[in-house]
């Protein structure tokens, strides 16, 4: 969940390794530092905290030289310190590393080089990588610096993507991965290498996507990919289609505000062109046909993390609704652990914004081990869940920045709920017809998505109010509950407010013992089957005094409570109600966020993308 950028050509390296670790911030920013050849050696410069402590460091002014890597860092192994900070060298800096991920047998490597000899001056699981890569080549001087870290790589267990440049080779970075990301690219006389797509997407929009256990050769615009035993690969190009301003805030204060905003489009992004119009079947291109046996499925696991496992939960209600699937929805974490019963009429949908996210890549590859079906929903082409699952839904949300997920979220749901639609029409447990009418629904949720952002006065107004609370509590029965988990993990994340969730019929089971008059309670009571027994449940609520935020369609009979303030929404299915009523909770922790002074697209602890378990 770190950034790796790195460049080689005939410019000077340190403004393009500056300017593409900015773009990659949002995966890391406890830490910052670059490592440039200088002709004579290698100059590394680190700094604690965020890149603007790097960028200000004088000793980058004598940085001259045209090959190097750069780093920021979400601290895992080892506090956050310049001594922990990327770039790392071995012991006799004759080379320089930056890694993503985590190396899971870094002690028994730490103890066999120590046994060796050499001296580490970091806690990290970063710098056992350059210390070993060094050590081969110390042992054979002339060991090519791409053969050792292909040698290195071999004898390392876990999840790496790693930028190497070496003394002895100028004018050479090397790049390896292995469940982290890692991309490559040219532009005229330079080579270009990085964790993410932003960072180079400013030189081309021509990448190479690295597989697993794949090295790739950088020398200027030459670009060399093989295998871990040195055999030359085809190297896999995508052509990027986006472009640098869908990563700026383009206008907006935050990218979590710009994000927010941009729903209405991605979402029509997501929902359209699903309904084939001359036979009234929905298409899924992903699922076209049913090579994959889906049809026979009957049983449906959703893995998730965050977030995604919200989404995952408004999925559990929608298969078991429309295509009669019983679905256990797990946090990827958890699932291998649990021993869970799968076979070969199982369906798991893994579901990750990234395709990265380490729990749920190895729940899927559990999956696949028990001859079970993976679908992944993720919103990045070529990704890791992309590539190794059965078939793959893409949403279609484009570069999300901020750390806290919002745009992500609901493209997610929308998506989910198209796969939900798509079981239903293939096992005959809805007509052609209804699925149509179903779709032809969600095709108005842009629009009342847009509707929700039009005016945000009363939203704002109610976050002046919360500044000071200490915390609050998010209620919600059926779908509106992952609603509510998710209105209430947004502000915990960007806030740093105590909040927490539960559906709303367990408030006598515990919560109602919090509540008094200095808790603010927001209750989602949008049209449902439920609807009547909810508001029963906030009626609980208000005769403890606590104070009532109401999520409502408008025109709602609240029978008789007296709500403190009430958010209203357009009305739309039950099912895809969590699409726009979650609009107005990611709204609330925002302005909560900023009242609060808090950096809300880069809450503390966090990070974008967890490419660690």
């Amino acid at each position: 969940m770190c950034g790796i950028v790195a460049y080689t050509g005939d410019g000077r390296a340190v403004p393009y390794l500056l300017d593409g670790l900015a773009r990659l911030e949002y995966r890391g920013y406890d830490s910052a530092g670059v490592a440039v050849h200088s002709g004579a050696g290698i100059d590394v410069v680190r700094r604690t905290g965020k890149l603007a402590a790097l960028e200000s460091a004088a000793e980058l002014d004598a940085l001259g030289g045209t090959t190097g890597i750069g780093h920021t860092r979400w601290a895992t192994h080892g506090k956050p310190c310049d001594a922990n900070a990327h770039p790392h060298v071995d012991a006799a800096r004759r080379i320089a590393l930056v890694h993503n991920g985590i190396i899971e047998n870094h002690h028994e490597l730490r103890a066999e080089l120590e046994a060796g000899g050499v001296e580490f001056g970091s806690d990290t699981d970063t710098e056992v990588v350059a210390q070993l890569i060094g050590h081969l080549m110390a042992r054979d001087p002339d060991l090519r610096l791409a053969d050792a870290v292909r040698t290195a790589a071999k004898r390392l267990d876990g999840a790496f993507a790693l930028a190497v440049i070496a003394v002895d080779d100028p004018d050479l970075v090397v790049g390896a991965r292995r469940a982290a990301p890692l991309v490559a690219g040219t532009s005229g006389a330079a080579g270009l290498l990085a964790s993410d797509i932003p960072a180079i997407l400013a030189e081309t929009r021509d990448v190479v996507v690295l597989d697993d256990d794949q090295v790739v050769e950088v020398r200027g615009p030459d670009l060399v990919v093989t295998d871990i035993d040195g055999e030359v690969v085809e190297a896999r190009r995508t052509h990027i289609t986006w472009d640098l301003e869908a990563a700026e805030k383009g206008g907006y204060e935050t990218f979590m505000l710009k994000e927010i905003h941009e729903q209405p489009r991605v979402l029509a992004d997501t929902i359209g062109g699903r309904l084939d119009t001359d036979t009234g079947q929905l298409v899924l291109d992903e699922l076209r046909t049913d090579e994959h046996g889906l049809k026979t499925v009957d049983k449906v696991f959703v893995v998730a993390c965050g977030t995604s496992y919200h989404s995952g939960l408004v999925a559990k209600y929608a298969i078991e609704h429309w295509a009669r699937i019983p679905v256990e929805i797990d946090v990827a974490s958890e699932f291998r652990y649990r021993d869970p019963v799968l076979d070969a009429q199982t369906l798991v949908i893994g579901v990750s914004q990234s395709g990265e996210t380490a729990d749920t890549i190895a729940a899927c590859r559990y999956a696949q081990e028990l001859k079970a079906k993976v679908v992944a929903v993720t919103n990045v082409v070529d990704s890791t869940m992309a590539r190794e699952a059965d078939a793959v839904i893409y949403t279609h949300a484009g570069p999300e920045v901020s750390v806290a997920a919002s745009k992500t979220f609901t493209c997610q749901i929308a998506a989910l709920d198209l796969l939900a639609l798509w079981l239903a029409q293939v096992r005959g447990t809805l007509y052609s017809s209804e699925v149509a009418t179903l779709v032809d629904q969600m095709h108005r949720l842009p629009d009342q998505v847009a509707a929700v952002l039009a005016d945000l006065t009363e939203v704002e107004a109610e976050a002046a109010v919360w500044k000071d609370a200490a915390d609050a509590f998010y209620l919600g029965r059926g779908p509106a509950f992952p609603t509510a988990l998710e209105g209430a993990l947004k502000m915990k994340e960007i806030s740093y407010l105590h909040a927490e969730a539960y559906p709303s019929g367990e408030l006598k089971h515990g919560p109602l013992a919090l509540i008094d008059d200095d808790v603010p309670v927001v209750s989602v009571v949008t049209a449902s089957k439920v609807h009547a027994k909810t508001l029963s449940n906030v009626a609980e609520v208000a005769a403890r005094g606590g104070r009532i935020v109401l999520v409502a369609n408008p025109g709602t009979d609240f029978g008789g409570i007296e709500p403190d303030r009430v958010f209203e929404v357009p009305e739309t299915h039950e099912l895809f109600a969590p699409v726009v009523d979650s609009v107005v909770l990611q709204v609330l922790a925002y302005y909560v966020a900023t009242a609060r002074g808090c950096n809300v697209d880069k809450p503390r602890n966090l990070a974008k993308t967890v490419t660690v378990e």
